[in-house]
């Protein structure tokens, strides 16, 4: 088996990354998947990156940078392949390219119920700020 690829997305995954969000429960009744990807290409679409391994999409991060802080949204790993640092290289890539961009500081949610991401994200350095995390909606996707 080869390693894992970290590439920028490409068109061609479009479909594949859909069913990976659907398969690790990222995909929601309020976010038209596709949606948030024609988003992310208009803005910053070197920071959004997929794990490709033997041709199949099993892995996803999409960071963004606003110029103040760095955000990470759905890190995906498919389910048959975590556990074996799919996430953590993921992470790191996002994170080597929001550095080389200047960003200082990366923030992230995670629904609170999620211990698991919780404890990975604790084990990457990420920790709590004691904020809030407030939303809200401009648009209806669905």
């Amino acid at each position: 088996m080869a390693d894992m690829q970290i590439e920028i997305f490409a068109e061609q995954y479009r479909q594949a990354l859909i069913a990976l969000w659907t398969e690790c429960g990222l995909v929601v009744p309020q976010n038209d998947p596709n949606k948030d990807i024609d988003r992310k290409l208009q803005v910053g679409a070197d920071l959004f990156l997929l794990g490709v391994l033997d041709g199949e999409v099993v892995a996803s991060v999409m960071g963004g940078y606003e110029g103040h802080r760095g955000w990470i949204n759905y890190l995906a790993v498919k389910p048959s392949h975590q556990r074996k640092g799919y996430g953590q290289a993921m992470m790191a890539a996002v994170e080597t390219r929001l550095r080389e961009k200047g960003c200082p500081k990366i923030n992230l949610q995670v629904r609170s119920t999620n211990t698991a991401v919780i404890a990975f994200y604790d084990a990457l350095g990420y920790g709590n700020d004691n904020v809030v995390g407030l939303g809200k909606r401009l648009e209806l996707d669905r």
